[in-house]
């Protein structure tokens, strides 16, 4: 799954768009290098999400292609 989709898919980040908007300005980086929003994203993969000020850090668990809102979180955990 491509990284923008799997930053929405799992509510990470709200819009596709934006999700793609951050990773083209370098703010999304996997296992410690910036990628485009094209990226295949696996199982096991470390994402860091700088918003603003504040960073997110979270490991990917599962990679589904849609999720319902309460089950998004089952997608990651924070590292």
């Amino acid at each position: 799954m491509r990284l923008d989709k799997y930053l929405k898919v799992s509510r990470l980040i709200k819009r596709r768009t934006v999700a793609c908007d951050a990773c083209n300005a370098g703010r999304v980086a996997v296992n410690g290098r910036p990628e485009k929003p094209s990226y295949e994203v696996r199982v096991g993969d470390r994402i860091e999400i700088s918003f603003g000020e504040k960073k997110a850090a979270v490991e990917v668990v599962l990679i589904e292609e849609t999720q319902k809102k309460d089950e998004a979180r089952e997608m990651y955990r924070y590292v």
